[in-house]
């Protein structure tokens, strides 16, 4: 399970430093995707293939399944990190994220996956969701939260 928070720079050619506590259990080559709230999704292998299934199993005649299949199949690329720990965005992902080469990003341990924000982004997702935090738990109480 993914948790916590860390800060880092992305440097001039793209590269983050994946924290060591998130290493180990990402593996070797995990993928990368756009996300939902404009961040990105790392996920370790098995995790990726267990959502993949999800998007497979959605029904294709839908509109809105295709999109969904087409938003995160599309954006995902399959990564590893150098020997200094760290992993290359694709130039894509950056701009779909809000990322500018030379600047802090935030890093999130969101349970099976990690989010990967724009320090501005990060912030400012935090001002609006956090004071609403007790209202979204009430309204996800029937689904046992």
């Amino acid at each position: 399970m993914f948790m916590g928070e860390y800060v880092h720079s992305i440097d001039a050619k793209g590269r983050i430093i994946l924290p060591a506590d998130f290493r180990q259990e990402l593996g070797v080559t995990f993928v990368i995707t756009r996300g939902l709230d404009n961040c990105l999704f790392l996920y370790g292998q098995q995790a990726w293939e267990e959502w993949a299934a999800k998007l497979r199993a959605l029904p294709m005649a839908k509109p809105a399944a295709r999109a969904l299949n087409r938003f995160f199949f599309a954006g995902a690329r399959t990564l590893e990190c150098d020997k200094q720990g760290r992993f290359l965005v694709p130039a894509n992902l950056r701009s779909h994220a809000g990322i500018a080469l030379k600047q802090d990003v935030v890093l999130t341990g969101v349970d099976n996956r990690i989010e990967v924000w724009s320090k501005e982004q990060w912030e400012k997702y935090n001002e609006e969701v956090e004071p609403d935090v007790t209202a979204i738990a009430d309204s996800l109480s029937e689904l046992g939260i």
